[in-house]
Order: structure tokens, then C-alpha cells, then sequence
């Protein structure tokens, strides 16, 4: 038998083998015995032969490696408690500081709300008054009681009651430029008188040019804590109007004291004197 069919033959047997195992040296297979197997793991006949226990060393570390860091256990990362204290510090004293421009910022913006409401007051109540001497017609009306009024134009003089308690009017006049929608059967001209009552600048005018009690009065400002007048004519600031039948004067000069808006000097043209 040679070497390649005595192999195929041990391969039927189902011995398994790592090398071919050459011929037995004698021709009667019962005085032949295969080799002993080498040392170490090996596999016989399909399964896994016990491993010899192997001998280990201990483990340890050189200097060299520990100074390089080999073989220390990771430190977790992560905040001390004075560093957290102080996070703490610092995160109390930026929302103080935010909470405390925010209310600031909240205080201005109302403060400057109301002043810019005060500041509308005054701008209609100003343009209102404008309108009204700017269109000044050197016209009489006539009273109740039938008697034309001495002057066309009528101020009160500064420093006067009129001034203060509104007994008498500041300003009466007669305008022009009355609106007349529906067509009524009435004149353009309209009369119209202002009063410093308590504090209040009121505007009221007549329902008829001649012999009419004025109407309900209109509030134009609040908060007038004291009025100042002068009146230009001739060439000269007067602290009174001398009046006349057909005499306007030249400008008015009214200085008020505001509420929240202190003292305001104002000045307004008047058409003039009709020549």
C-alpha cells in the first residue's frame, strides 16, 4: 500500500489528521502505531484536546510607564463645589443686573409715553388756538340786550383775574372759515371765547353771532398752573389791549405753566389791524 491510498483510507475512517502520515515501515498494520501528536493545541478525530495551562507573569509596571501614564484608570471630568459655587455667584449677579435694566427700560418707556401724550395735548390745544387768531375778523357782535359790544377784539391783562378764575374771558374774538356742511341759512362767522378755569383752558363758542349765550364748553388743556399774556401793537409788546370798534392787534404772546411740561412761551399772528 502506498502512501497516497493509506492516507485516503484514514480520511474514511474518519481520523482526522494535520499532516499525511507516511507509510508504516512494516507491510502488517498491527505492529504499526502512528506517531505520537505534537505538544500543543491540536484537534483529533473532530474534537478540541484540553490546553495545557500556560504560565503567566505577573503583571506590573516599569517607572518609564508610569511616567508616560500607561496603566492609571481615567479620572471622570467634571466641576468642583467652589467652581459650582461660584457659577452660582456669577449667574445671580447677571440676571440682578438684567431684571434691574429691564425695569429701568419699562420705567422710561412709560415716563416717556405719558410725556408724549402730554406733548399731543398741548399740540392740539396750540393748533386749535392758532386757527382761531390766526382767522381774527375785526367785527363786533351784538349782546342780549341788543347793544353792540365796545370792542372787536377783547384780551384779558396779564396778571388779571381772568387769568386765574376764569370770571371773565382771556380772549374773545370773532373768526372766519366757519364750516357750513348743510347750507343752513347762517354767516361764516363764528364767535369764540377762551377761559382759564381751575386749571383748565376751555374753548366755547356762540351758537349765532349776535345776541347768543355761548354753548358748552370744550376742554382743550389740563394742568395750566398759570398763564402769562402780552399783546403786539404799535411796534411794542403791551401787557393789555387797548381795543377798538375795527382794531386787531398785531400778535399774541401767551406763556403757560404745564404740568409736566413746565413753562412754554407761545407766540401767534393775528391778521392785523384793517387799515
Amino acid at each position: 500500500m502506498n502512501a497516497r491510498g493509506f492516507t485516503t483510507r484514514m480520511r474514511g475512517r474518519g481520523i482526522g489528521l494535520r499532516a499525511s502520515v507516511p507509510p508504516p515501515p512494516h507491510h502488517s498494520l498491527r505492529e504499526w502505531s502512528p506517531p505520537a501528536p505534537p505538544p500543543g493545541p491540536h484537534r483529533r478525530c473532530g474534537r478540541s484536546a484540553a490546553r495545557a495551562p500556560v504560565a503567566r507573569k505577573p503583571y506590573g509596571l516599569t517607572p518609564q510607564m508610569r511616567e508616560r501614564g500607561i496603566g492609571r484608570r481615567p479620572v471622570a471630568a467634571g466641576f468642583t463645589l467652589v467652581e459650582m459655587l461660584v457659577a452660582l455667584l456669577i449667574f445671580g449677579l447677571l440676571s440682578a443686573a438684567g431684571v434691574g435694566v429691564m425695569a429701568y427700560a419699562a420705567d422710561n418707556q412709560g415716563v416717556a409715553g405719558r410725556r408724549m401724550d402730554r406733548l399731543g395735548e398741548f399740540q392740539r390745544a396750540r393748533a386749535v388756538l392758532k386757527a382761531d387768531l390766526l382767522q381774527a375778523a375785526p367785527r363786533r357782535i351784538r349782546q342780549r340786550n341788543g347793544q353792540p359790544s365796545r370792542n372787536a377784539f377783547t384780551g384779558a391783562t396779564d396778571g388779571s383775574p381772568a387769568l386765574r378764575n376764569g370770571a371773565s374771558p382771556m380772549l374773545a374774538l370773532v373768526r372766519r372759515g366757519w364750516d357750513n356742511p348743510d347750507a343752513e341759512p347762517r354767516p361764516s362767522l363764528q364767535y369764540v371765547e377762551y377761559r382759564l378755569v381751575e386749571g383748565r383752558l376751555e374753548r366755547s363758542v356762540g351758537a349765532a353771532l349776535d345776541g347768543a349765550a355761548t354753548g358748552r364748553p370744550q376742554r382743550l388743556l389740563d394742568g395750566v398752573h398759570s398763564a402769562r399774556i402780552a399783546y403786539h401793537t404799535r411796534g411794542r409788546w403791551n401787557p393789555g389791549w387797548s381795543g377798538g370798534a375795527e382794531a386787531l392787534p398785531d400778535a399774541v404772546r401767551l406763556e403757560l405753566e404745564l404740568d409736566g411740561l413746565g413753562r412754554i412761551e407761545q407766540l401767534f399772528l393775528l391778521p392785523g389791524q384793517v387799515r
